[in-house]
């Protein structure tokens, strides 16, 4: 290594080291060790090896100076043979351990990369569905890729280096001090004039490049929001492209600003190192040369100590950041650990238990609910604002209680913002009810697996949400096993096989980012094909036909009736022709329900459920009708 690499593995290490500063807790090496455990032996191997690569980079100096003093004696070419034969064993052997330790390290940092991140992914995947509300993806994301591998960076590179420079900084001084301590001090003297440059400037470069790193990341996100579908949609009707496209172009250029910068501040700083270095080169050579014609220092001495400069250099350099590398290693491992320390507010049980078979009846037992405070659920650093929101807790849903019997279809109307999702939202346990119980069969959500729950309920949610995958890896999500004629069979209930046999690609085509390629008719047509695949016993529909005009409605109403009959459903729905065909509706109002009973008597009772049907649904001649003579049996009675 010569001092002009040495001067750039100062300024890479120094710069690194000022990224992240930080507090840790203590706590956070004894977690680390829990991770670390499997791979101990791994670790052991890599650290012995990495040591004995230290000492081989200290004695190949040490016999080049022989090889100079044997040619300067004129002794005998088989010992000059024999050193310059060693120092090539040596440099294979090097070579060999070099590969043997990358392997290592590779299999530690890659391995440590895989624990954390299957950890952490299972973990979030068990958060509520309140935690991907508040949370921004892009920062969840970034503690899968760059924490996790800032964290295995502290195995890898920085625990290697910080024994390898330790033990090659205490051996070079040792031999250094023995060849000549006059010139290892005058050494010394001067190492300050190589570090402390590395340090300041190490500083400002940190600081350009975090000023670089938020350009860059807002440059990110704003490519990420206008570049989606929804988004690209909402600045051409909306937006102004041109101040968007203005906008962008400053943070670009400020970014190419501070490239500039940061190239030139490296280039004097690493240009003046190599200056200061070559001036240490020359006290060697010369303070060296005026001892050796003196005859108190042999001139192959000289060449150790010339080669040696650099690997005392070098350590004691990286030494000196080393502390705040390990520190910026163990800031993201605690960056890993505040997610897993998020407890998951829905767990389930030791001994639970599987749903009863046969067919189920869903019932609401007084139950109360509030959404859960921001602090129960997400981290400010995860949201990306300074604090958390306090404001949650409140409750939405006051003493609920109805009952669908097996095969009954209760539908759930109301105002926006009334609950009605929320009440949806129990049955899958998305959310835990704070008081009473939701019921399945009989038996409680809380004691029922979640496998079982899975397997059992199916849900349909106005959305529609599709992966950027294939029309057969969507379908698939709900039954993996299926088979090819099954998917057609689906397929074709929802009215949906024409379209999808005309595709050049067929099942195997790609429906874009949340499925925009597909008009949203034919999305929510894909979803309960999805559906009518899983074959639940317990089916909720929220919004289902939301998005469908009147021709798909009632094509799509027809499977929509086949995938209800015989089965307990949930329905919350705006449209008159599935709030006509439930058993029972119930009208809920700031979370309660205020009305219950079938269309014809709710209408006759004249009371919320009528407001809404004359506000909210359209309403046909017949449907007149039947609202006139609702009104006309109603006052008979009376």
């Amino acid at each position: 290594m010569d001092m002009e690499v040495t001067a750039w593995h100062s300024l890479h290490s120094t710069i690194t080291a000022q990224q992240d500063k930080r507090p840790f807790s203590r706590g956070t090496v004894r977690r680390i060790a829990a991770f670390a455990r499997p791979h101990r032996r791994l670790i052991a191997a890599f650290l012995l090896l990495s040591t004995v690569t230290a000492m081989l980079a200290v004695a190949t100096p040490l016999l080049a100076g022989r090889v100079v003093d044997a040619i300067v004696h004129r002794s005998s070419t088989d010992l000059v043979l024999g050193l310059s034969g060693l120092i090539a064993a040596i440099a294979l052997a090097e070579a060999g351990l070099g590969l043997l330790t990358r392997w290592l390290s590779a299999n530690i940092g890659e391995g440590l990369i895989l624990d954390l991140r299957a950890t952490v992914y299972d973990h979030v995947q068990r958060m509520p569905v309140a935690f991907f509300t508040r949370t921004r993806t892009g920062a969840l994301v970034s503690r899968l890729n760059n924490d996790v591998i800032g964290a295995q960076r502290a195995f890898s590179d920085t625990l290697s280096q910080v024994v390898g420079n330790i033990v090659t900084l205490i051996l070079t001084l040792v031999v250094m001090l023995g060849l000549s301590w006059q010139i290892t001090l005058i050494a010394l003297v001067l190492l300050p004039v190589f570090v402390l440059p590395a340090r300041r400037v190490g500083r400002r470069l940190a600081d350009l490049r975090r000023e670089a790193a938020t350009h860059n990341a807002t440059m990110g996100t704003q490519m990420t929001e206008r570049f989606s579908a929804p988004g690209a949609t909402l600045v051409k009707l909306f937006g102004r492209p041109e101040q968007e496209s203005a906008e962008f172009a400053a943070r670009a250029r400020r970014v190419r600003d501070i490239g500039v910068r940061t190239a030139m501040v490296q280039t004097f700083f690493v240009t003046a190192l190599t200056l200061v270095s070559a001036l240490a080169l020359a006290v060697v050579y010369g303070l060296g040369g005026y001892f050796a014609l003196r005859g108190s220092l042999e001139p192959g001495a000289i060449v150790s100590l010339a080669l040696l400069l650099t690997r005392l250099y070098a350590p004691l350099t990286a030494l000196s950041g080393a502390h705040v590398e390990v520190m910026s290693a163990l800031v993201s491992f605690e960056r890993v650990f505040e997610v897993l320390d998020l407890k998951p507010l829905i767990s389930e049980k030791p001994d639970a238990r599987k749903v009863p078979d046969g067919p189920l009846a869903v019932e609401f037992d007084g139950v109360r609910f509030g959404y859960p405070a921001a602090d129960k659920v997400s981290l400010a650093s995860l949201e990306e604002v300074a604090t958390l929101d306090t404001r949650g807790g409140d409750e939405v849903l006051h003493d609920v209680s109805f009952r669908a019997e097996p095969g009954q279809m209760i539908a759930l109307v109301g105002s926006s913002g009334a609950g009605k999702s929320t009440i949806a939202q129990l049955l899958p346990r998305l959310y835990d009810a704070d008081e009473g119980a939701v019921r399945i069969g009989g038996v409680d959500v809380r004691d029922l697996s979640a496998a079982s729950l899975r397997e059992t309920l199916g849900m349909v949610t106005q959305d529609g949400h599709l992966f950027h995958d294939s029309l057969r890896a969507n379908l698939l999500l709900a039954r993996p096993e299926a088979t090819e004629e099954e998917l057609w069979d689906v397929l074709r209930r929802a009215r949906l096989d024409g379209l999808i046999a005309s595709l050049a690609d067929g099942l195997d085509t790609v429906v874009g980012e949340r499925g925009y390629r597909l008009s949203g008719g034919e999305r929510q047509r894909l979803t309960i094909a999805r559906l009518l695949l899983a074959r639940p016993r317990v089916v909720i529909l929220d919004e289902a036909t939301a998005h469908l005009d009147n021709t798909s409605e009632a094509a799509v109403q027809e499977a929509l009736t086949e995938a209800l009959a015989g089965r307990t459903s949930l329905v919350i729905a705006h449209r008159l022709s599935t709030v006509r065909a439930a058993d029972v509706i119930l009208v809920v109002e700031d979370g309660r329900i205020v009305e219950r009973g079938s269309h014809e008597a709710l209408l006759a009772a004249g009371g919320r459920y009528e407001e809404l049907y004359r506000t909210q649904f359209a309403e046909s001649p017949a449907d007149s009708a039947v609202t006139q003579k609702a009104a006309q049996k109603a006052a008979a009675v009376n």
